[in-house]
């Protein structure tokens, strides 16, 4: 399990660098897709909460040392992320386009409301999502188109990512 941990750990912090340097340069409305979000879902759906919960907490804590925001705060919203869509494993028939497309959008809203909350504890101090820019939509449409792409790509590194199912 640690060595999966890793392997999506590192997928995570060069997603978090391409995220920073060259897909900001991409960027529309200053939107990018958040590259290291869709591999937490990815290793949370497949893994269960247990993996996701781990995965989600030292990757937000990456991400917070590469990132601008409060020290936590990506911990905090990563951690529940991968959590909640690691209780669905075995839920749903993971199939090619669908499946995928719809966990990184509820990914995506989770993320942003979240965040929002946060931003309504804190009065204002947590950076938040507006809804009426178009910014919050284009990542939210990046990363729906995207995920389907990625899974694919993620399933070939199988026994990298996925742990093995005790039956």
């Amino acid at each position: 399990m640690i060595k999966k941990i890793l392997f999506a750990l590192l997928l995570i912090l060069i997603a978090a660098l391409l995220q920073s340097t060259l897909f900001f340069r991409l960027s529309i409305y200053h939107a990018v897709p958040d590259i290291a979000l869709l591999i937490l879902v990815f290793v949370s759906y497949v893994n269960g909460s247990l993996m996701g919960q781990t995965t989600g907490f030292f990757g937000g804590l990456l991400l917070d040392f590469v990132s601008f925001a409060p020290l936590g705060l990506n911990i905090f919203v990563r951690t529940v992320t991968g959590y909640l869509v690691g209780l669905l494993r075995g839920v749903f028939f993971l199939d090619r386009v669908f499946l995928p497309a719809a966990l990184c959008a509820g990914a995506t809203f989770l993320k942003a409301g979240i965040l929002f909350v946060l931003n309504l504890l804190f009065a204002g101090a947590i950076p938040v999502y507006n809804f009426q820019a178009p910014s919050f939509w284009i990542e939210l449409a990046m990363n729906t188109v995207l995920a389907p792409f990625l899974f694919w790509l993620f399933n070939l590194f199988g026994k990298l990512l996925v742990m093995e199912k005790v039956t």
